[in-house]
């Protein structure tokens, strides 16, 4: 009986210990908190962030990034701008280095603007917090999908990457809403 309850013991402290290295390096919950990503991503839905992408890997421009925009709150974005981009947007057009750039994840909202309105209003990157003339190294440009009703690079400026948590890859929660992201 007593080998039994050490069994049992031992069993639990490896799946303890498991768990714990798996939400430390490798994944982590979170839950969006807003209307930012939308329509991407809603509010309460709840992700799978996977921090070591970033850990083998860089950010590439369009993934989705958790990371901490003060000690105390965690924001999630979607990566525009990259070291050495020169990012503006005019008349609902991103431009990368002076080239059009096509944003696919906001066909649809821009689809249902009328001919006066704006879904992003237009930008450059100098007139962004910190006045640089492109993305400087060890930094990203960040804008959330809603662009009339998020706080992103246009707000708080560019990201340092070791502020990244890692990149948004699944929506476990609504069940309805299951999936890759």
């Amino acid at each position: 009986m007593k080998k039994q309850w050490v069994e049992w013991i031992k069993a639990f402290a490896i799946a303890a210990v498991l768990a714990i290295v798996v939400r430390v390096f490798l994944f982590a919950p979170v839950v969006v908190e807003g209307p930012s990503m939308l329509p991407t991503l809603h509010n309460g839905d709840h992700l799978i962030v996977s921090k070591i992408n970033y850990t083998v890997g860089s950010p590439e421009r369009f993934d989705i990034v958790v990371f901490h925009a003060t000690e105390k709150k965690d924001y999630i974005k979607r990566v525009i701008g990259l070291p050495g981009d020169k990012v503006a947007v005019k008349d609902d057009q991103l431009y990368i280095n002076g080239e059009p750039v096509d944003e696919p994840f906001l066909n649809e909202e821009v689809s249902q603007l009328t001919a006066s309105e704006k879904l992003t209003q237009d930008f450059t990157i100098s007139q962004l917090p910190g006045g640089f003339e492109e993305v400087p190294e060890g930094y990203l440009l960040v804008l959330g999908d809603n662009r009339d009703n998020s706080t992103d690079s246009r707000t708080i400026g560019m990201v340092p990457k070791d502020e990244l948590v890692g990149e948004a890859v699944f929506i476990y929660w609504p069940f309805d809403r299951i999936g890759f992201i």
